[in-house]
């Protein structure tokens, strides 16, 4: 038999025999179509490698070949306003060529070699360069403005400089010599290995949270900056499109949205969606700063493993500019099941429900790579990560929702009964939770006044109280209880329908500034306390309740334009003269 051929095939796992030729991670291509596989296991009887690729079709003895180098990405100007599948290649590009399915081996670079940037040289001859270091930018997209970094391990002086110019992405632009006087060229992409995490200077604390627009995430449950959030929740809850909201209206310079195992009719809502959408600072559209990665549930399985990895590497190699960048995966359910799909061709143990033992490694390694930190080049950049899970029944007790818990310090929980009941974000306020709250305090005290955290607890406290009542409602109905009691329980259908539940479709309630939500629980702690005051003074709560100022209170956010926030006097002054007349009367 020939050397380094194919000896079995199980599904995408192929085993070669009796080869020293492969080192582990090493990418390899399998095959007379060349498909794209990674080594997976090496012993000196047999090397396993995992394909990324339909192996339909594949025979023994067909040739593998090593590349010397493990899996990696290219990373380059071009990378922005472009979709890619779960191992760099461009969907656009490769539809363009070879129609609406991605043949079998197809190899198209990941960025256009023939385009034409505009390069401008940030450094001279004679310059002291290392890792991090710019060396140019040009303008990527109408808004970002890309930033060509020395690779991280490398340093030396600077021996050649281009003139400023129009160059494609593997044109030399500088030459760098290092202390051994080797000569290293530098063009305008480099490559990294999508499971190695891009090195930084330090880690920085979690203390700027990441606005999202959604009062429910804001306000009660918020994410930092360089954060790791889950989004768990069964079937038709919304975490595709509570993902969508957050890519769309969140404060990040850039998105990366990773469609993982998921239907294509999802990610083409995406395309649809982002490419209509104008991104609200710039004016431009949301495509000029946003990645998808689409490796959807018809596509290789294997390939979703991959494809989270691509992700965080492109976020990690934008982070590195000194942009803050927010990854969405959708979901990693789909990832863990890829997982244990090829652990189980691989006759490993399983673990819980089949998921292999090294599932809560994998996610660690994943959702630690999520910070804020301090660059190579002194520039403060974050990754932010928010995964979704897919937990089979909604049943937030399986493994891949459990360990995700573990890794992450901020919990959405999505409930079924809100999302059929058209509660949306159809987040339990009662499940979730966030860690970030004490290490955000700083913030929302310098910007929004020390009364926002104050806000924000009395709010809180109400929906608990409520939690509580509803035992008692649930048992012996409502008519029973005092007073004081059924003022908390209409007060908190204010808090829950008012403020909580969100509508995407309406222009000022799809994304809210963090002055209005503000204001908001302003007002609806405003009307609490005067009718408590109120109800203590044995004014009957069907009294207050007569006034319609609750539901008038519930339609403040549609009523109140996001730019005219002086409307609220008004609530306070209505609400003052009702309470007055109540007492009168």
């Amino acid at each position: 038999m020939k050397k380094d051929c194919i000896f079995g095939i199980n599904g995408p796992v192929i085993t070669v025999k009796e080869s020293h030729s492969f080192s582990m991670m090493e990418m390899v291509y399998v095959g007379n179509d060349r498909l794209v596989g990674e080594v997976i296991g090496v012993n000196d009887r047999v090397t396993t490698i995992q394909c990324y690729e339909e192996t339909t079709g594949l025979r023994p003895g067909e040739p593998v070949e090593g590349t010397g180098a493990p899996m990696n990405v290219t990373l380059g100007p071009g990378i922005l306003d472009n979709i890619f599948d779960g191992i760099e290649r461009p969907l656009k590009k490769i539809a363009a060529s070879a129609g609406a399915f991605i043949a079998r081996g197809s190899n198209v670079p990941a960025l256009n070699p023939d385009r034409v940037w505009h390069v401008t040289m940030k450094v001279k001859v004679g310059d002291e360069l290392k890792g991090g270091d710019i060396y140019a930018t040009c303008p990527e997209t109408r808004i970002i403005e890309h930033r060509c970094m020395v690779p991280p391990k490398m340093s030396g002086k600077v021996t050649f400089v281009a003139p400023d110019g129009d160059y494609k992405v593997n044109d030399r632009v500088v030459e760098l010599t290092d202390a051994d006087g080797e000569v290293h060229k530098l063009t305008l992409c480099q490559k990294w290995p999508i499971k190695q995490a891009r090195p930084c200077a330090k880690h920085l604390p979690n203390t700027i949270p990441l606005i999202t627009g959604q009062r429910i995430i804001d306000t009660m449950f918020p994410i930092a900056k360089g954060g790791a959030a889950a989004i768990p929740g069964g079937f038709g809850t919304g975490k595709t499109m509570t993902q969508h909201q957050l890519a769309k209206w969140c404060d990040a310079d850039i998105i990366i949205y990773v469609g993982c195992g998921e239907r294509g009719n999802e990610m083409s809502q995406v395309l649809d969606e982002f490419s209509q959408l104008i991104d609200p600072k710039s004016g431009r559209p949301m495509t000029d700063r946003t990645v998808l990665i689409a490796n959807t549930s018809n596509m290789p399985v294997a390939a979703r493993e991959a494809s989270i990895y691509t992700g965080v590497t492109l976020a990690e190699y934008y982070r590195d500019m000194g942009y803050d960048v927010a990854m969405m995966a959708d979901s990693s359910s789909r990832w863990a099941e890829a997982l244990r799909e090829i652990s189980g061709r691989l006759e490993e143990m399983p673990a819980e429900e089949g998921f292999p033992a090294y599932l809560p490694s994998r996610l660690a390694q994943f959702y630690e790579r999520a910070g804020m930190v301090e660059n190579l080049n002194g520039s403060d950049g974050s990754v932010t990560l928010i995964g979704a899970v897919s937990p089979a029944g909604g049943d937030f007790s399986e493994p891949v929702t459990q360990n995700t818990k573990r890794f992450t310090r901020c919990f959405w929980a999505l409930d079924k009964s809100l999302a059929y009941a058209r509660h949306y974000p159809a987040i339990n306020w009662m499940d979730s939770y966030s860690e970030y709250e004490p290490d955000l305090e700083p913030w929302y005290n310098e910007h929004l006044g020390e009364e926002f955290v104050r806000y924000h607890k009395g709010i809180n406290s109400i929906l608990q109280e409520e939690s509580k009542l509803m035992e008692i409602v649930k048992l012996i109905g409502a008519d029973v209880l005092p007073d004081d009691q059924k003022l908390v329980i209409e007060i908190a259908r204010v808090v829950r329908v008012g403020f909580l539940q969100q509508n995407a479709f309406h222009k000022d309630d799809t994304f809210v500034p963090m002055e209005k939500q503000k204001l908001m629980m302003k007002t609806i702690l405003y009307l609490y306390d005067k009718a408590k005051q109120l109800v203590a003074a044995s004014v009957p709560i069907s009294s207050i309740l007569a006034t319609g100022l609750f539901d008038k209170i519930v339609k403040m956010k549609y009523d109140v334009p996001n730019d005219h926030l002086e409307k609220f006097d008004d609530y306070f002054k209505e609400i003052d003269e009702a309470m007055a007349g109540i007492v009168k009367a």
